[in-house]
């Protein structure tokens, strides 16, 4: 199927009747009223408008709103010929939709009856329960306490909880540009002693905005890392200042373009040309702030230079954003002193 963007979308009482077509759309033949398919190409005339009913109807599923979704389909089959391929796809999709909907329906019956008078109280409960794992998704959980518990072992409770709150605010970051494009995203998934990754859903999007979405991580990231060190500033509590300093090493590692890193992503948007001035950026950074970290993010570059992904048209957005990352963060760890051992 194709791409849907669910910004994009339109709710039933939205998607207008389109107006008639008496000539073919691709091949121009005139075409008898009520045509919905060119005799002598086969083009489905009103392609346009089934494409607006099928993102409407794939956002309402999206939203869960079953009989919404059900409704958009049944009205694009009025536009389709009864023996298109397409129209058997749509009238197996809704009854698939059926099926799920008097499943639960089915499910929603017997727990009722198993229940009996505590049943409104247990359904009161369950209308809630989209917007408590939204919040609370067991997986995110586990995967939080899991992450907070290997720290709190190895350098106490403290930072062990600072720190996990740093990735969190950095994870948020992807999650909150990816939402802001009315795409789906997974809440961020914590891997103990490994970092976290936020797993999302997107339909043809540009290199550049791609970028973006990475770059906002070290982004988020670095206000981490600022609000850190003012703790710092109010409390003078050393471990504040640790906080601080790893969330901006961590970023600031997270920049190498390699591997899965939020580099590698945001590299895929730059030329030859643009990396080879990240590169020279990387090297004189290097030369002033003497942060080890810059030659790994260099030779990291390096690498990409050689590779055969580079995109034909260059998104200065990208450059500018990276640019400001590595300077921001570089300037962060010259500035902020190295906390070394960090107190229980």
């Amino acid at each position: 199927m194709s791409a849907i963007t669910y910004s994009e979308a339109f709710t039933p009482e939205q998607v207008p009747a389109p107006e008639r077509v008496y000539s073919c759309p691709q091949c121009s033949h005139w075409i008898p009223e009520g045509t919905l398919a060119c005799p002598d190409c086969h083009t489905l005339i009103y392609g346009e408008h089934l494409n607006r009913l099928a993102a409407a109807a794939a956002r309402a599923e999206h939203e869960g709103k079953r009989l919404e979704a059900r409704e958009l389909w049944t009205q694009a089959l009025d536009w389709l010929p009864a023996d298109a391929r397409q129209a058997e796809q749509i009238r197996q999709h809704i009854a698939g939709l059926d099926g799920q909907q008097q499943a639960e329906s089915d499910r929603e019956a017997r727990w009722k009856k198993r229940l009996g008078p505590l049943a409104p109280i247990a359904l009161a409960i369950f209308k809630f329960k989209s917007a408590l794992f939204l919040l609370f998704k067991l997986k995110f959980l586990l995967g939080f306490v899991g992450f907070f518990g290997l720290y709190w072992a190895m350098f106490g409770w403290k930072f062990a909880l600072g720190f996990t709150i740093s990735i969190l605010i950095h994870e948020m970051g992807h999650y909150i540009a990816v939402r802001a494009r009315g795409l789906k995203a997974d809440l961020p998934m914590f891997l103990p002693g490994l970092g976290a990754y936020v797993r999302w859903y997107h339909q043809g999007m540009s290199l550049g905005v791609l970028a973006q979405i990475a770059l906002f991580g070290p982004l988020f990231g670095l206000g981490a890392a600022l609000a850190s060190i003012g703790l710092f500033a109010v409390t003078h509590q050393p471990v504040f200042q640790a906080i601080a300093y790893v969330g901006a090493w961590t970023n600031l590692i997270n920049l190498i373009p390699v591997l899965g890193l939020d580099g590698a992503q945001a590299t895929y948007a730059l030329t030859r040309l643009q990396r080879g001035l990240v590169l020279a950026a990387c090297i004189i950074l290097f030369a002033l702030m003497h942060e080890g970290v810059f030659l790994f993010l260099a030779a990291g570059m390096t690498y990409r230079m050689f590779t055969n992904d580079t995109p034909e048209q260059e998104s200065i957005g990208t450059l500018v954003g990276y640019l400001l990352l590595l300077f921001a963060l570089g300037a962060f760890l010259y500035i902020i002193p190295d906390p070394g051992q960090f107190a229980r």
